[in-house]
Formats: structure tokens, sequence, C-alpha cells
């Protein structure tokens, strides 16, 4: 369990005061995958680098199942280091010293014998799928594959808690995707908390079973990460969860409409039922989906469309068209009328 308790940050910077972080509260559940998201500057990596102390708090706690480790310093400090791995955005590797050399490296200064680095390190490079290149320079590998040899530095001392700082940023996205997988794989086979940052939703969905939201220095909206796409609570969470899902349509598919514009949220089974099948039948509308997806979280779906509803011109085609919107209403998560 990690615990942050109303933590506070603050820099100077060109005589003024930056608060980087605000009154800032989190409980982490052991072996969970957690994100913090925002945009550049929301203070998520200061918030990130509080947990180990790299960003020591000006108030507040940091604490370690139950453990108050807000005030270790020195050798107490380092050994507590030791539970945390860290990975970062731009991998951190010693570029003169193999793959090999940079993960035992860190079992070095964790004071470990020269057999138990021999026997640790080739385990290490065999589960983030490196094994062929322990002989390898960092300058000879691509880039998931240097995020490869930092998640396996980062592991190396079985810690309990990995930090991971923008992990996927500076990848493209398939290799994004498999990093992400190996994160994933890591959780479940070591049982490893991980506490992932990002200013990309697409990457909290794919691998975090809760995130927190964090704007200019505070945590904003937290919960299940099925629930923060579904029903978010703030607008700033909302805008994020719009961009991702990107349903804007075309100006010209705006123009002249005739009939009522709806945008359609679907939750769970529903999202998989033929709902707007029935209704055409039912009330006799005609509908033309313009644009929808399902997204699939934690194994649960969510779908979103946006369908231009039309009555059939008859002298009752009106009230239909109402009796269907409301149909819809009563047998789905949202519906909003984007032009009537």
């Amino acid at each position: 369990m990690i615990e942050l308790q109303d933590i506070s940050i603050a820099f100077t910077a060109k005589d003024r005061t930056v608060r980087a972080v605000r009154n800032a509260s989190l409980s982490i559940a052991s072996g969970q995958i957690f994100g913090i998201v925002g945009t550049s500057g929301a203070g998520k990596s200061t918030l990130l680098r509080a947990i180990n102390l790299l960003e020591p708090p000006d108030s507040g706690l940091v604490l370690l199942d139950g453990r108050d480790i807000t005030g270790l310093k020195g050798a107490a400090l380092r050994r507590e280091r030791q539970k945390i791995g860290m990975i970062f955005q731009h991998f951190n590797l010693m570029l003169t010293r193999t793959v090999y050399d940079n993960v035992a490296f860190t079992l070095h200064i964790a004071g470990k014998s020269r057999q138990e680095i021999s026997e640790r390190v080739p385990e290490l490079l065999g589960l983030v799928g490196l094994s062929d290149k322990a002989d390898a320079y960092p300058a000879q590998l691509s880039g998931g594959q240097k995020q490869r040899v930092g998640i396996a530095r980062a592991i190396a001392n079985h810690p309990q808690v990995l930090l991971c700082d923008e992990p996927t940023s500076a990848l493209d996205l398939e290799t994004s995707a498999a990093i992400l997988e190996l994160l994933k794989e890591i959780n479940e086979r070591l049982g490893i908390t991980i506490v992932l940052i990002s200013h990309e939703m697409s990457v909290i969905k794919k691998i975090c079973t809760r995130v927190a939201v964090m704007n200019a220095g505070q945590i904003i909206e937290e919960g299940e990460v099925y629930d923060i796409f579904a029903t978010p609570r703030e607008e700033f969470t909302r805008q994020l969860v719009e961009h991702t899902l990107n349903l804007d349509l075309p100006a010209r598919l705006t123009e002249d409409l005739r009939g009522t514009l709806l945008k359609i949220l679907f939750l769970g089974e529903r999202a998989e039922q033929p709902l707007l099948s029935e209704v055409a039948l039912r009330f006799g509308v005609s509908i033309n989906i313009l644009h929808g997806k399902i997204e699939y979280i934690n194994s649960r779906a969510l779908g979103i469309l946006v369908a231009l509803l039309d009555h059939d011109r008859s002298e009752d085609g009106a009230s239909r068209l109402g009796e269907a919107i409301e149909f819809i209403r009563q047998n789905t998560a949202h519906v909003e009328v984007l032009h009537a």
C-alpha cells in the first residue's frame, strides 16, 4: 500500500514560487497498476518522484505499507529506495556499458555478490526478451529495447513498487503497446505495484485499473479507469476523454442536418446489443450512424455513437421520433442532443 497524505511541493524559479503539487492525497493498493494523468506541467512527475523521495515533499506524508518514510535520509533512505524501482522516459542507460553491465550495475550497488549477479542478470534479460542482447551497447538498440533494459534494471532488486515516468512517450505506437504489455505481464507474474504517469489517456486505458487526474498541481478526480472514461465528473477530465475517443465530425456532415443528432453512451452489455435496430423497427424512424466506436476497458465495454434520427414525415412521425429518443434515454447510460 502506498499512501500520499496531503503532499505539497514547491520550487523557486526566477524569483517566483511555483507550487508544483498542492495538497495531493492518494491511496494505491498493493499489486495495483495505478495511473496518474495530466497535461504537461500538471505536477504528475513531481508527485511520482515524491513516492521515492527524489522530490521530498515540503509538507505531507509518504507511507509505504503504513510506515512513514518521509523523513528518511542517508543509508535508511537508500535501503527503502531499493524496494522502489523506477523507469524513465528517456531510458537513462550508461552508454559505455553493455546491456548486461547496465542491469548488473544496479545489483552491484545493492551489494549483491558476483555469483548472485551472474545468476540474476540472465534471468532478468530473459524476462524482458533481451537474452540475445547481453553484450550489445545502448547505441545498438532500438528505443523499445532500451526501455526493456530500463525495466530489467528497475526490477533487478525485487522491488515492491515500480514507478514509471512517461515510459512510452518516446516510442512509436507499436513499440509502446509492447512495452505496456510487458509491464502488465510483470505486474501479473511478480505482483509488483506499478504507478505510471502519462499525458495520454490512451496509455492509462490500456494498462491501469485506477487513475488520478491532475491539473495545475492538484488531483481533481480519481476512480476506476472505466468509470473515469464512462462518466467523468470534471470538465478537464471530460476534455481528456473526448480527445482520446476523438468523435469529431467533419463540418460537411453537420451542415443542413435534417433530423435530431444524438451522442449516445452505452455501458456494459448494452454496448454489444442492437438497440438502435430495435428503435428503428419499433418507432419507424430512420437512423444514420455518423460516428462511433466500442472501447473495451478492463474487459468492460463502453460504446459511443453519434447518430442522426429522422421521422417518417407522416402525420405522427414527429411524436414517434420523440418516443424513440425517450426510449434510447431509458435504455442507455447517457444521451446528448447535439442538434435538433
